[in-house]
């Protein structure tokens, strides 16, 4: 039975943290997180995905102090203060996702998810629930396309890295509520992502399968192929062929 499905009292209760507390330094003065991306701010096309599942209850929306006024006006605007909390974030990533944390309350899982990927699906969230059940920690991962050289200078390459054991990470990784405070209680240097913090201490993260569509929009360039996916979608929804 699907993640997605079950009613049972076995069932977890999940809870997830949007972070979208970055300043968009690579933007060239574009705020990526409320960038329209048809006809919705970028950000809550991840939350709408979020708050359909049968599963996850309370949303914690994180935001950079310059954004949290607009968040609210938006979360107000979707009738969704009932599931939505929003907060500012912090100094590092890692801070941005503990703020959040520390606003859900009950929650077995937690899952934590970029609020530039607009890309999410009820799938993905089944994989992610169904793996973080069995292993406690799992992050969604595609295998790495691209062959990756190494250069330790930036002008020569030093090493190819063998691509069969490569995945590019992508968010939402899931974790135990429990397992993922206690990474934060022990782990104080910064790290890239949530993962890094529960390996650091020594807990086995497992890999489900993410999506070649779940992009993460950093540049100007990316909301050019985001809103190449919506159109493709919306092609697909309405039966248009190419």
């Amino acid at each position: 039975m699907s993640a997605s499905h079950e009613t049972n009292a076995n069932a977890p209760t999940v809870g997830a943290v949007v972070v979208a507390a970055g300043e968009s330094r690579r933007m060239k003065g574009a705020d990526k997180i409320f960038h329209p991306l048809n006809g919705l701010p970028l950000v809550w096309h991840s939350i709408s995905v979020l708050r359909a599942h049968p599963l996850i209850g309370k949303i914690v929306l994180v935001t950079s102090s310059r954004n949290f006024a607009k968040a609210q006006t938006l979360v107000a605007e979707q009738n969704a203060s009932s599931v939505v909390t929003v907060c500012e974030g912090g100094g590092r990533r890692q801070d941005s996702a503990l703020l959040g944390l520390q606003r859900l309350y009950g929650a077995d899982l937690v899952i934590i998810h970029d609020g530039a990927r607009p890309f999410i699906s009820a799938g993905l969230l089944d994989a992610a629930i169904s793996a973080a059940r069995k292993s406690g920690a799992a992050v969604a991962a595609v295998p790495v396309k691209d062959t990756i050289k190494q250069s330790e200078d930036g002008t020569t390459i030093s090493r190819t890295m063998p691509r069969d054991t490569l995945w590019a990470v992508q968010t939402p990784q899931i974790f135990s509520t429990s397992l993922i405070m206690e990474a934060h209680r022990r782990i104080s240097n910064t790290v890239t992502d949530d993962a890094s913090m529960v390996e650091a201490i020594g807990h086995p993260v497992s890999l489900f399968p993410g999506s070649y569509y779940n992009i993460k929009v950093t540049t100007p360039e990316d909301l050019t192929f985001a809103q190449a996916i919506c159109n493709l979608r919306n092609e697909k929804k309405s039966g248009v062929a190419r």
